[in-house]
């Protein structure tokens, strides 16, 4: 009896509450018991428990008494139930067991691994993830254009090629292109070098899903904005998907033409934020499946409450795996506590933001003179410094280097860093530029 109540419950529920929620938190819930004003059901993990009694309790105890006629108390209680015959869940409360799709193979700078399978979903990316998933269900129909913004190292670049492999997977004779704004802008230059823009214009006008990632880098390139213009267009016109990413919404990127941001923002545009401590759990636990290791729900904890930023948390997990091996050592909480404890010192991630300022504390000057026009000698060795440290120890691209400093154009950046490389090997210069990247570790330590 109690089997079949909890099937109907769960029925009603899951029309009440996302796809998302009902497959991460609800399908392998189990009801144990029903006295006479408790009910007591059982959750694969204490986190899905805790998240159940924050955001679920009262649809549980309305759709349960909504049956029992009486009032019901809940109890949760840890415990996983599944058929012998049937592929266990992880013990976690944001991704689901998934059977592997078809082999994902030619589409071209497309990860296979990155399909929504993979994506671990909380609240701080979930309107996101199903507003991608809708899309590639969808195309030129759900939302057009979907336009996801937030900061670095949230899953954007994740989700966007997930919609690219999950229309291949339905349909491999989609014409469907993956690229990055940088890409667009090499494209829209090489054909005006070369006299040809026809062969661009169909390479990108005959899509049926253009991906453009890091859309803000289009900002203040005005031919290569004209020609993505006239390219959304044709491809709305004729129901292609269009999804593009950004570090910020449409409205707030600087030089973009009104008309296209217009266009941007006429589709749906969500964003993704931080991931909350959950996420960051369910994160390294689908990293350790992959990689076939064995990570408990304590030891990813422990992980997750030292690691904040998301594009650290594979280097974190990847550390502790190697001192296990070397150690011939379980991934044990104590473990991995004591490995996660020795980088208490080590330099926090640091935005780039940061270094600028660091930086122009450093040279007495302020952030709008470095990114500014002004040629003077300690301005410009200033500023050719912050291109070398935002390219040597943050790892940005040159475009996005170009980007934080004023807009400047990638040769540009890619003089100066060389100019410092050159100062290094010998210069009465660098002992400077040692000690400004002295302090600018030291600064940036927890």
């Amino acid at each position: 009896m109690d089997d079949n109540l909890w099937k109907t419950v769960l029925g009603e529920i899951e029309t009440e509450v996302s796809r998302a929620n009902f497959l991460t938190l609800f399908k392998k819930t189990k009801l144990i018991s029903l006295d006479e004003d408790t009910a007591t059901i059982a959750a694969p993990s204490t986190m899905i428990i805790d998240l159940l009694k924050k955001r679920f309790q009262e649809i549980i105890k309305k759709t349960l008494e909504k049956h029992t006629k009486k009032p019901t108390n809940i109890i949760f209680v840890p415990g996983s139930f599944y058929n012998e015959t049937e592929k266990p869940l992880v013990n976690t409360p944001l991704f689901k067991y998934a059977e592997e799709k078809k082999p994902i193979g030619h589409l071209p700078r497309v990860r296979k691994d990155f399909t929504f399978e993979n994506f671990a979903v909380s609240s701080s990316n979930q309107l996101a993830y199903v507003s991608a998933k809708a899309v590639s269900e969808k195309l030129g129909v759900a939302y057009n254009p979907l336009f996801i913004y937030g900061p670095v190292g949230v899953g954007k670049t994740h989700l966007m090629q997930a919609v690219a492999n999950e229309v291949f997977t339905k349909d491999p004779d989609k014409k469907i292109l993956y690229t990055t704004s940088e890409e667009f802008t090499n494209e829209v230059v090489e054909a005006i070098r070369e006299n040809d823009t026809s062969r661009m214009k169909r390479k990108f006008r005959n899509l049926d899903v253009l991906i453009i990632d890091d859309i803000q880098f289009v900002a203040g390139k005005e031919r290569v904005q004209e020609e993505l213009f006239h390219t959304f267009n044709i491809l709305i016109d004729k129901k292609s998907q269009i999804v593009l990413s950004s570090d910020r919404p449409p409205s707030e990127i600087k030089k973009l033409e009104k008309r296209l941001s217009s266009r941007f923002a006429g589709g749906l545009t969500v964003d993704v934020d931080n991931p909350d401590f959950e996420l960051r759990c369910a994160i390294l636990l689908i990293k350790a499946q992959r990689l076939g290791i064995e990570l408990s729900m304590e030891a990813a904890k422990k992980i997750a409450e030292k690691t904040q930023d998301t594009r650290s948390l594979e280097g974190s997990l990847l550390r502790v795996i190697t001192e296990g091996n070397a150690r011939q050592e379980s991934l044990t909480e104590d473990f991995v506590s004591s490995i996660i404890g020795r980088g208490e010192e080590e330099p926090r991630p640091v935005h780039a933001d940061d270094l600028i300022k660091i930086i122009c504390e450093y040279y007495n000057t302020k952030p709008t003179l470095l990114k500014g026009p002004k040629r003077e000698a300690s301005i410009v060795r200033a500023r050719q410094i912050t291109m070398f440290i935002l390219k040597k120890d943050l790892g940005l691209s040159f475009a996005e280097i170009g980007n934080l400093l004023g807009g400047r154009d990638h040769t540009t950046i890619m003089h100066g860093v060389l100019k410092i490389e050159a100062l290094l090997d010998g210069s009465i210069f660098s002992d400077e530029i040692s000690r400004v990247r002295g302090i600018v570790r030291g600064k940036l330590v927890d």
